[in-house]
């Protein structure tokens, strides 16, 4: 029997954020940043001496990065340059991320690699890659924590529930024109569907729903956690909030979304897990 997201075509979230692989796009946009701050700064015939930057720089990716003896550089740009992109497409994923760090970090005009990193995590965060540059190094922003309870979130035994889930990650998930306010709303309206069916009241707003729970102490959700998903849906729900259909809030970013996707995930997943030990039959 297939699973929810195999029948609902959902691409496993670690391919969506892209954790352990990385994809055509990411690959190509990567060396073409690469070709912005560094290559094409070199027309392709020009003897490697006549530039000195160039030249150190050489010498560092085939001493210190290939290992290779540094007498197959080649004299003459078009010939490295071969070598190099040859490289680059034929290596695996990882070794792209530490071919990126080891150029930025070696490259002498810290203003440069500077503007390069910036460049790199804007094409990272546009590709939903879980890396970025942070401090000189490329580090995993997105844990496999945040992984799993996405997962789950999106695969619980309550439809109303996964369906809004998903649409917060695919919103979310859309390289081409993400839409991280929509993707706030779905994650909150997730939580919202579960309340719901735990309370049987398909009419109440996620306050209502959660002092509910609260009150009829079934499923025991810690008080302080109930007031931090009160606020929250206080945010979502006031004039300069997210559900407010006449404004647009023009402050909303990639980490804004995800963080409210994944605390959101993690919710859905401890009401489920609280509901069950609680015995409460919840509708589908």
């Amino acid at each position: 029997m297939q699973l929810f997201s195999q029948r609902k075509g959902i691409k496993p979230v670690k391919s969506v954020m892209q954790v352990d692989g990385m994809d055509d796009d990411l690959r190509n946009r990567l060396w073409n940043a690469l070709c912005t701050f560094y290559w094409d700064r070199v027309p392709v015939m020009e003897a490697i001496s006549d530039y000195e930057w160039l030249h150190l720089l050489l010498l560092k990716i085939w001493d210190e990065h290939f290992k290779r003896p540094i007498d197959t550089i080649g004299h003459f740009w078009t010939d490295a340059f071969r070598k190099i992109r040859e490289y680059y497409f034929d290596c695996k994923w990882n070794e792209v991320y530490d071919f990126t760090e080891f150029i930025a970090n070696n490259d002498d005009d810290k203003s440069n690699s500077a503007d390069f990193m910036d460049f790199c995590n804007n094409i990272l965060e546009e590709e939903l890659s879980a890396y970025r540059f942070v401090g000189g190094i490329i580090l995993q922003t997105t844990s496999e924590a945040e992984i799993t309870e996405i997962e789950q979130a999106i695969e619980t035994p309550f439809t109303p529930v996964n369906e809004h889930m998903k649409s917060a990650l695919d919103r979310l998930a859309d390289r081409k024109s993400p839409d991280y306010r929509n993707s706030i709303k779905e994650s909150i309206s997730g939580v919202e569907a579960l309340c719901k069916l735990i309370t049987k009241n398909p009419k109440a707003t996620l306050g209502e729903a959660l002092d509910i729970i609260e009150r009829e102490n079934e499923v025991k959700i810690h008080h302080a956690l109930k007031r931090a998903f009160d606020s929250l849906y206080g945010y979502t729900s006031s004039a300069d909030g997210i559900r407010h259909a006449l404004l647009d809030e023009p402050n909303l970013y990639f980490e804004d979304a995800k963080f409210i996707l994944v605390s959101c995930s993690g919710f859905v997943n401890y009401l489920v897990a609280k509901s069950s030990k609680a015995r409460i039959a919840l509708g589908k």
